[in-house]
């Protein structure tokens, strides 16, 4: 589980967004109705999928974590034996989802939409943030995680494929400092995870920016046997990394080519310890 802040403040402390997965869906309704039967057929940045294809996968996932979760009806997930059968089983019920959910016309799609957008919020808004979740997240090297870290991680989802649809539609993104900087922040929960392999001397920093009014920075140091996400630093960073906000969420998500990404991305210091960042993906599959 994700260490939560010591007395001094220096470790990052948990992502209390419950609230804002109701915010982020009811953006997501009011894009649906707004658009027209061609912009349902526009290619996202997600491979095969369609606009259509997208907002099948958000009403699939709505349902499926309400099914699982909140109403513990069982799903045949067969053995799990290593992180790829999980990838595996991922990817299986998303194809699933979305074969079924694109047969629905827009106009079911969103009625239904609209049901378990508004139970999937009372949902998490009700969850005990502390208490275990039923799902670790595995894309931070979780094997148990605590409900905020699920919910955040809920939140992520819910935001980055409806911004999918935004930038295939050319409608405006939903980048406000309320919504987008929670879903950077679990976003990038998984450094330590991603620098698992990579050793350094204690006390090693690594800073990871997100320019913009949306992002922050995030410092990662190298403890005694292993890489934690911290506040602040006491030491000068040995590597730095600046990110536009407009394109960390393509990169943490595999929105977009990592090699097209990194003339827009601002690397000082030592390169080897900044590489690590720029292959964090902060979703299954």
């Amino acid at each position: 589980m994700q260490r939560l802040s010591d007395e001094t403040g220096g470790v990052v402390g948990p992502i209390l967004c419950a609230p804002q997965i109701r915010q982020v869906d009811e953006k997501l309704l009011e894009l649906l109705r707004s658009l027209t039967p061609e912009e349902w057929e526009l290619p996202t940045v997600a491979p095969l999928w369609k606009v259509r294809d997208v907002a099948a996968h958000l009403l699939d996932t709505a349902l499926r974590k309400l099914a699982l979760v909140r109403d513990g009806y069982p799903l045949d997930t067969g053995k799990i034996a290593s992180p790829q059968d999980l990838v595996a089983l991922v990817d299986r019920l998303n194809r699933e989802g979305v074969a079924v959910y694109r047969r629905l016309g827009p106009s079911l799609l969103i009625q239904i939409m609209e049901l378990a957008c508004e139970q999937s919020a009372d949902f998490h808004e009700a969850l005990d943030p502390f208490a275990p979740a039923v799902f670790s997240v595995s894309w931070a090297g979780e094997d148990s995680s605590f409900n905020w870290f699920d919910t955040a991680r809920e939140l992520t989802e819910r935001w980055h494929h409806q911004q999918q649809i935004r930038l295939a539609t050319g409608q405006p993104g939903i980048m406000t400092p309320d919504l987008y900087h929670p879903v950077l922040d679990c976003f990038l929960r998984g450094l330590p995870f991603a620098y698992r392999a990579l050793d350094a001397p204690a006390a090693t920093t690594v800073l990871v920016a997100v320019s913009g009014e949306c992002g922050g920075q995030w410092y990662l140091v190298r403890a005694t046997a292993r890489w934690e996400l911290c506040r602040r630093a006491a030491n000068a960073p040995a590597a730095r990394v600046e990110i536009p906000q407009e394109l960390a969420w393509r990169i943490f998500t595999k929105g977009i080519d990592r090699n097209a990404a990194r003339a827009q991305i601002a690397v000082a210091g030592d390169p080897s310890l900044a590489e690590p960042a720029l292959h964090l993906t902060a979703i299954v599959g």
